[in-house]
């Protein structure tokens, strides 16, 4: 029996060395070696992701986890660092932290309402710049010799300032201009993509915001605290006929001389009827009467042309359903026509009714490519992050958003733009120190056609664009009627502070 199990082992070892033998006969070194080499690489490359993805939070997300609410380490930061300030681009002082002889610590803002919404406030959770700047206000660059005085005297360090590019006589002219009106008013650098000023109303006193909260969030009418600029979402009304205009200057490849139409008053097709605003009568129109004088007719029969499929790829080029990559926390415009809807969804949504809903800030920045060669740039309201010495920290440059039309789709856009002013719904912005172009709008938003917002955007000089302005009055009526006025009174500021 003992012999047998020898043999037995033997056998099974023999046939170990005979597999062995044939592996390596089927399987050569050098094979083996560039598999173990294939390996290598796979696990090097994975090593190198996991450290590139640590690279980008640590640069990246790591503030933005730490930016939130409940997160403890900002109750950390706080304990030690002094919160810094906000300034305007001119330096005035739009918010700061008063340290009191006890210690406390008292948030103030010595313009109150004037910039509510833009910058925000830090209590009951933060908002605007107060929010997006938050981690550089909390954080200190400070000179160590400074951080080792205020450690051996038991002080705080001051943490670092934040530099914007609002400018405040604009601000408060923008302000003043939309007076009592709720609405809201954006002021742009087109080349760049600088935010001048930003108003919303109804507005709210950031000192007092602890005082008022309760009622604030209690208030379901005015939505108070609601950012209409970039947070609110309106029916766009006739500004909308700059992307029906593009669209049909697109679908007839860049030539629309030989439009004509015969304005009555209203346009009737498969049953639907689309009225002028208050029934005017425009007459004999070509494309660049029908959009200065804003015919609601003339557009709902271009739209009687146009393929749903192409006009849906045009607002994706404008951004509408886009994440946009500016840090202004704000809300998607949507445009809302399939290609299931019927024809009256159509003929509505050209001239800017229906269900498609814009902000004031798309339609800036739609503004802002037209005026700048097709290029949008990235919105943006903080210049540069500095300490409390002055040495700047961090530089916010310009940077493109997207290209949203070309150099010859802007120009037409401008020129047709340019003939509301001149003959058109916006004739009270002509004089004789500055040319402007823009366009008008009147949004109905209930089953009363008499309630309506009043739109403008536009920019100027036209040939070479310095500003530009949108503007939106809830419930005052027509564009031309109300929110042009306001634009003049921003157009004559910012050009008489060129001169």
């Amino acid at each position: 029996m003992a012999k047998k199990k020898k043999t037995a082992k033997k056998n099974i070892g023999e046939l170990e060395n005979e597999l062995y033998d044939e592996a390596i006969e089927k399987y050569p070194v050098k094979q083996r070696n560039a598999e173990l080499i294939i390996v290598a690489v796979i696990f090097s490359v994975l090593c190198f992701m996991l450290i590139g993805n640590l690279a980008v939070y640590v640069k990246r997300d790591s503030q933005e986890a730490i930016n939130n609410d409940y997160n403890p380490r900002q109750e950390l930061l706080a304990n030690r660092n002094v919160r810094g300030r906000i300034y305007s681009k001119d330096m005035d002082v739009l918010a700061y932290t008063k340290v009191e002889d006890d210690g406390t610590e008292n948030r103030l803002y010595p313009y109150g309402r004037l910039f509510s919404h833009v910058v925000g406030y830090s209590t009951k959770g933060k908002t605007g710049i107060e929010y997006a700047e938050n981690m550089n206000m909390i954080f200190s660059h400070d000179s160590l010799g400074n951080k080792i005085t205020h450690e051996l005297n038991e002080k705080k360090d001051w943490g670092d300032n934040v530099v914007t590019t609002l400018d405040l006589s604009l601000q408060q002219t923008a302000s003043d201009a939309l007076g009592v009106y709720s609405g809201a008013v954006i002021i742009s650098e087109p080349s760049t993509g600088k935010v001048l000023a930003m108003v919303s109303k109804p507005d709210y006193d950031p000192n007092e915001i602890a005082d008022i909260w309760d009622d604030l969030v209690d208030d379901k009418e005015s939505s108070i605290l609601l950012n209409r600029a970039t947070q609110g979402m309106y029916p766009p009304g006739s500004t909308f006929k700059i992307v029906t205009a593009l669209e049909y200057y697109r679908e007839n490849n860049g030539d629309v001389s030989g439009y004509r139409y015969n304005c009555n008053g209203k346009f009737s097709y498969q049953g639907s009827v689309i009225n002028c605003y208050h029934g005017s009568n425009h007459g004999s129109e070509d494309f660049k009467k029908s959009f200065a004088k804003s015919c609601n007719a003339s557009f709902a029969n271009i739209g009687t042309s146009l393929a749903v499929g192409s006009l849906r790829r045009t607002c994706d080029q404008l951004l509408f359903d886009k994440p946009l990559s500016t840090k202004i926390p704000y809300k998607q415009s949507s445009f809302a026509l399939k290609d299931s809807d019927s024809m009256d969804d159509l003929l509505q949504t050209v001239i800017g009714q229906g269900h498609t809903q814009m902000s004031p800030l798309l339609l800036n920045m739609i503004t802002c490519a037209i005026a700048n060669k097709g290029v949008c740039m990235t919105p943006y309201v903080v210049d540069h992050v500095e300490n409390v010495g002055g040495t700047v920290i961090k530089k916010y440059e310009p940077k493109q958003e997207t290209v949203m039309m070309t150099v010859e789709e802007a120009d037409f856009l401008k020129e047709i733009m340019e003939a509301v002013v001149t003959q058109g719904t916006a004739t009270k912005l002509m004089n004789d120190n500055y040319t402007a172009a823009g366009k008008t709008g009147s949004a109905e938003f209930s089953s009363r056609k008499e309630d309506s917002h009043a739109w403008f955007t536009g920019f100027a000089p036209v040939d070479d664009p310095k500003v530009c302005v949108t503007i939106i009055v809830e419930g005052a009526g027509s564009g031309g009627e109300y929110a042009v006025p306001i634009a003049k009174r921003i157009f004559d500021k910012c050009m008489l502070s060129q001169q």
